[in-house]
């Protein structure tokens, strides 16, 4: 779900920073990119600041928000480089051929990102899938894998089980990863890119 989140928000973002021009443009793209800057503890500690200040109780629902908070930054690097390989003048010929702007979207622009967006969506899954810090930080008592791990190597009880679930964790955050390599490098070569 967190990855759903970034995804949106990300895609968002870039589209807004990318595309126009406007007073604070900069800064907006500095707040969206420094949750990944900072240390892992810095973020957990501020969103732990923000939810208990905020009173909201601490669940999956602020675990969620967490990850997203970070990973939204993988999918707004994605797209922005994307939208700005985008050329204007293929939308300004879109709009000028009679197309509204959902049509412009759906046949225009999403099949020029839409690799750089799927990319950018496996990298804040992978990114966001074996997420310790922040999610120790937001958890309350919620159990989730990554805790789980962390527990079971500071007081090994199941060696066998923590083996393969750690050989697990590996693949599931390694073949996204790959599979983003690949579909951004053959991005490179779609049409409307320079």
């Amino acid at each position: 779900m967190g990855t759903l989140i970034a995804l949106l928000l990300g895609t968002l973002c870039a589209a807004a920073v990318s595309r126009s021009k406007f007073f604070g443009r900069e800064a907006i793209s500095l707040m969206v990119i420094l949750p990944i800057a900072l240390p892992g503890i810095v973020t957990g500690i501020a969103l732990r600041s923000a939810f208990s200040i905020a009173e909201v109780p601490f669940s999956t629902w602020t675990i969620v928000l967490g990850h997203a908070t970070f990973c939204i930054v993988v999918v707004y690097n994605n797209a922005v480089a994307r939208f700005r390989r985008l050329s204007g003048s293929l939308v300004e010929a879109s709009m000028d051929l009679g197309a509204d702007g959902f049509q412009t979207f759906r046949h225009v622009i999403l099949p020029n990102i839409g690799t750089a967006l799927l990319a950018g969506g496996m990298l804040a899954f992978a990114l966001s899938f074996d997420e310790v810090i922040v999610t120790t930080f937001t958890a309350g008592q919620q159990q989730t894998l990554p805790i789980w791990m962390l527990e079971e190597l500071v007081r090994p009880r199941q060696r066998p089980v923590t083996n393969v679930v750690a050989m697990v964790v590996v693949l599931v955050t390694f073949l996204p990863i790959l599979a983003a390599y690949f579909l951004t490098r053959e991005g490179e070569h779609a049409p409307g890119a320079r």
